[in-house]
């Protein structure tokens, strides 16, 4: 089973991009987000007729989240319990007995800041809510837009961003945090190039000079890592016309 992330940031702008990389790639599940779009608008119909099915939460001009597949996603969940959030960051469903959670974690902004600390907030009820989930399914794949780089290997230059946002300590605990309930991020069970990334910043030509940070992960519960065959970041989208700032991240699993 072959399973992705794409922060796609507008489906409005990218959906031709989203079409051309289903039908090349043929994943069984593709989730996205920054999907910047109400949910009525969401382009299910021309999903389907390429034979995928899809579930969305979003909402107008920000964030949002969707979950794409060739078999039937059941019991969505579109809120972290006890949060009151309007914003659109979290979907839930069932795959083929495959728990799969698509995330848009904050960004946080400035560390300090109080974007900063509504980020620690999220995380923490995430924290939970994972927690939560683990105990009722044993398959399970969290992935998305973490918006942390774990490590500084996963930062084009550590010392120019130091303790900033996406990278700060307490970001990167919050994520060890989602790491120690049994989560692994399948990524790093591979041997990768060097400097990998998955997003790079539009301006000073940050893709041309592999400028970019590696925040799109996929965490699996252990019995999907024992499971996961490869991991790898597809940058060529990252090169089509009025691209996404973020590229695919896959992972692949023999079920």
């Amino acid at each position: 089973m072959k399973i992705a992330t794409w922060n796609v940031n507008s489906m409005n702008v990218r959906q031709g991009h989203v079409v051309e990389w289903l039908q090349s790639q043929d994943p069984d599940v593709l989730v996205l987000q920054e999907i910047k779009q109400p949910t009525d608008k969401f382009p299910a119909d021309a999903l389907r007729a390429i034979g995928y099915r899809s579930v969305a939460s979003g909402q107008k001009t920000y964030n949002g989240v969707a979950i794409i597949s060739k078999a039937e996603a059941t019991n969505p969940v579109t809120e972290l319990p006890g949060l009151d959030d309007p914003q659109r960051r979290v979907l839930a469903t069932t795959i083929e007995d495959i728990r799969v959670i698509d995330l848009y974690v904050p960004n946080g902004s400035e560390v300090g800041s109080d974007k900063y600390r509504y980020k620690l907030d999220w995380l923490a009820s995430l924290r939970d809510f994972l927690r939560s989930e683990m105990r009722e399914h044993e398959n399970l794949v969290v992935l998305g837009d973490f918006n942390i780089a774990p490590a500084d290997e996963d930062v084009h230059d550590p010392e120019k961003w130091g303790d900033a946002i996406l990278c700060s300590p307490l970001e990167r605990q919050a994520l060890k945090t989602l790491l120690d309930l049994g989560l692994t991020d399948v990524f790093r069970k591979f041997d990768q190039p060097e400097k990998t990334f998955s997003w790079w910043d539009y301006r000073a030509a940050g893709f041309r000079r592999n400028a970019g940070l590696r925040i799109d992960l996929i965490l699996s519960s252990a019995s999907m890592a024992e499971r996961c065959t490869a991991s790898y970041v597809d940058k060529e989208p990252r090169r089509w016309d009025r691209p996404s700032d973020h590229a695919p991240v896959v992972a692949e699993f023999d079920v």
